[in-house]
């Protein structure tokens, strides 16, 4: 009997436990959990929305202010400058081959040639070492010397380009009369190869970093698949990896033929400035004078139609820098996906 007493006596007690439990509202008379209190929303939602209207307007103004730039240079342009040449003539301004402003004669017909000359200079001396150095410091070169020449590259692009023309005028210039006295052609070493050649170092920075940063940016996949079909390493990066790279290594080829186009100051020091046609093979060493240079020579001094006619000699440098980028946009649209 005291057995039984003691059974029923637990049994109330858990049965008084289990209803003291439903009344806090740990268990529902069903015996399944409650479901939660709802949480205090913390009003969190405001603050991010004005966070986010705010960067929005930032962003906007940036590029509104970006667009403004381009504008307002492009009316400038146009409006001090294509006025100019209408009135010197089209034809006798881009094609007249003689530049004396003092007695009112202005043809940039030699300009025009002599920064194609040194641009395309620049091109086939810069591009292919820039580019094979850009493949060397992505695919082969050791981790250890890679720290060593990554900074080296970022140093040359730091360097201003009056140091540069120093060094093409105390070295390049130098060395190219002394190569000249050897082949028989007279001259002061100051001549499109000069300026080429220093050029050509100018833009290696730009060409290496975004080369390097292009053939970085292919997937593995495409070289460890080269390697699965039986290539070698260097056939996998330089016909797997480099063709799928194309298009930013045209991006840093346009970048580095921007770079020639618009420098001024080197190719002053080391390019002679002489507003003459270069003729034949000896025409490249001989002085010659770009776009760029005919405007910072003659800006200082000029006023009235001489300096209406360096505004538009500025109108004619950026609508030539504009049909380079227009060519190779279309070259790069052109290219298979």
């Amino acid at each position: 009997m005291k057995k039984d007493t003691d059974i029923k006596s637990n049994i109330g007690k858990l049965s008084g436990a289990a209803l003291s439990t439903v009344g806090r509202g740990v268990l529902s008379p069903s015996g399944a959990a409650p479901s939660p209190a709802p949480a205090r929303h913390v009003p969190a939602r405001g603050r991010s929305r004005v966070g986010e209207s705010l960067m929005r307007i930032v962003f906007t103004v940036a590029a509104l202010a970006s667009i403004l730039c381009v504008l307002l240079i492009c009316l400038f342009l146009l409006v001090r400058g294509v006025p100019t040449i209408g009135v010197i003539g089209p034809l006798k301004f881009l094609t007249g081959t003689v530049w004396k402003p003092g007695s009112d004669i202005y043809g940039v017909a030699p300009m025009i040639i002599g920064s194609i000359y040194v641009t395309a200079g620049a091109v086939v001396t810069g591009v292919p070492i820039g580019l094979l150095t850009a493949v060397f410091m992505a695919k082969f070169c050791p981790q250890g010397l890679h720290r060593l020449f990554s900074p080296a590259v970022a140093l040359l692009a730091g360097i201003p380009s009056v140091v540069y023309g120093f060094f093409g005028l105390v070295v390049l210039v130098p060395a190219i009369r002394d190569f000249m006295r050897h082949v028989g052609i007279d001259g002061s070493g100051k001549s499109v190869v000069t300026a080429s050649l220093l050029l050509g170092m100018m833009i290696l920075p730009t060409i290496i970093s975004v080369s390097e940063a292009a053939i970085r940016a292919v997937p593995d996949s495409y070289y460890e698949g080269a390697l699965a079909l039986g290539a070698t390493h260097e056939r996998a990066v330089f016909f797997a990896v480099l063709p799928a790279a194309k298009s930013g290594i045209l991006a840093a080829v346009i970048l580095g033929v921007g770079r020639s186009i618009g420098e001024t100051m080197a190719v002053i020091m080391v390019a002679g400035n002489q507003a003459l046609i270069p003729e034949g093979l000896k025409g490249l060493f001989k002085g010659v004078r770009t776009l760029t240079a005919n405007i910072v020579l003659e800006m200082g001094y000029s006023a009235d139609m001489h300096r209406k006619a360096l505004i538009a000699t500025a109108v004619v440098l950026f609508v030539f820098i504009l049909i380079i980028n227009l060519l190779f946009s279309a070259m790069k649209s052109r290219q298979p996906v």
